[in-house]
């Protein structure tokens, strides 16, 4: 894979979404990504005023912890801003945004990180995640009450428990400083991808596409393939030779490059609920979920919830299975009934009796039984009736079995 040094930023409206709540910002030494919440009021704007306040610290930094301070201290400002944006603008209320950034430092990478969006990176072949989620899900993984497995599936695998906002004056803002060297790849990459493309596919793409432009165009095409229709949005960044983590010009892209507007959708948002933030979830139809701040007694409410849903879906299931069994026995009962409802007249050893039910067996259960035991012996009998007999004969019902019982006794007579 050839390392150019560059970066590039690509985002997209996705499938049923008809607006970007997606802000993404590729600079010179600042890369990042705000995901607005889904379908609350004022996602975009969320999004869109937090890149413009960080984008603020895209600069040369002495140190990494320099820059580590700054981002953080960025995201804080911004968090500041969404509130007072809130309070100015009431129809906003209860917006909120995540947000994943990277700036590089010489050989390093300082990294602040609040909610759902996530950073990769791709490194002598190896992929791997090291943003953590700031979701309900991922805390269960981490306290090793589900797997990873089962959190994908998860019907609260979108909840969100931090994020920038006006929601917390004070949130907590994961921050890290990682080491970087020529030839790493490093992706951000809001939920639109990671909840819609799996980690094997990225992998591919970001292993086997040169050009980071191209990387970002393949990601957000792979997106929407699937039939995302969240907001993607897809940050590249290509660690090349020397200080300068790219040398091609700033790119902001999502609602974070259109013109900030409060007034203009202020009528429908008005009506929304404050209290949720959301994000969507993969499905068919466009759902959203939400974000709840992180409390232990909220998650202890929420972990109580989950255990409830899932008793309910053990109780729902057993329930199902009994209803099933109780279905299969009558329809059994029903059939071996209707069986006992025909006769016949067959061999019973070497004398001649009336079977009631079929002439079938399944299984070590035969449908069978003798009604009536006659004295008639098959020797007494014409070869052909004998065929006929040990072949058995049907009947209409039990009077015709009969008759032709007396028919058969005044042929073994005239023999």
């Amino acid at each position: 894979m050839a390392i150019s040094g560059k970066s590039a930023a690509v985002s997209n409206v996705g499938r049923i979404r008809s607006d970007n709540q997606d802000s993404g910002y590729a600079g010179r030494h600042l890369f990042l990504i705000a995901d607005g919440m889904g379908g609350h009021a004022g996602g975009d704007v969320a999004s869109a005023i937090a890149v413009k306040r960080i984008i603020e610290v895209d600069q040369k930094y002495s140190t990494p912890q320099d820059a580590e301070f700054a981002l953080k201290s960025a995201l804080l400002s911004a968090n500041a801003e969404l509130a007072e944006t809130a309070f100015d603008h009431p129809e906003l209320t209860g917006m909120g945004t995540t947000v994943s950034a990277l700036i590089r430092v010489g050989n390093s990478m300082a990294l602040a990180h609040i909610g759902d969006s996530r950073i990769y990176l791709l490194r002598d072949g190896v992929f791997e995640q090291v943003s953590v989620d700031h979701t309900f899900v991922q805390r269960l993984v981490d306290s090793g009450r589900i797997t990873q497995e089962e959190a994908a599936v998860h019907p609260r695998r979108s909840v969100l428990m931090r994020v920038l906002g006006d929601i917390d004056s004070s949130p907590e803002i994961d921050t890290a400083i990682l080491d970087t060297r020529p030839g790493d790849r490093w992706l951000i990459c809001s939920d639109g991808l990671s909840s819609y493309v799996s980690e094997d596919k990225i992998f591919s793409i970001m292993s086997n596409f040169q050009g980071t432009k191209d990387v970002t165009n393949r990601l957000v095409k792979e997106s929407l393939d699937q039939g995302a229709p969240d907001n993607v949005t897809v940050v590249i960044v290509d660690v090349g030779e020397g200080p300068e983590s790219a040398s091609n010009p700033p790119s902001i892209v999502g609602s974070a490059a259109l013109p900030l507007t409060y007034e203009a959708e202020s009528a429908k948002r008005a009506l929304r609920l404050p209290t949720l933030l959301l994000h969507p979830l993969k499905s068919t139809q466009h759902e959203d979920s939400h974000f709840e701040p992180e409390s232990e007694e909220y998650l202890d409410e929420l972990i109580l919830e989950d255990k409830r849903r899932a008793f309910r879906r053990k109780i729902t299931w057993l329930v199902g299975v009994l209803f099933v069994i109780v279905a299969i026995v009558v329809a059994i009962m029903l059939g071996y009934r209707w069986t006992q409802t025909h006769y016949y007249v067959g061999a019973n050893g070497q004398t001649v009796a009336i079977f009631q039910g079929v002439q079938q067996n399944i299984g070590p259960i035969s449908l069978h039984t003798v009604y009536q035991q006659t004295s008639i012996k098959l020797e007494n009998l014409s070869p052909f009736t004998r065929e006929t007999i040990e072949e058995t004969i049907n009947a209409t019902d039990l009077q015709d079995a009969q008759r032709i019982i007396n028919q058969l006794l005044m042929e073994s007579s005239d023999g």
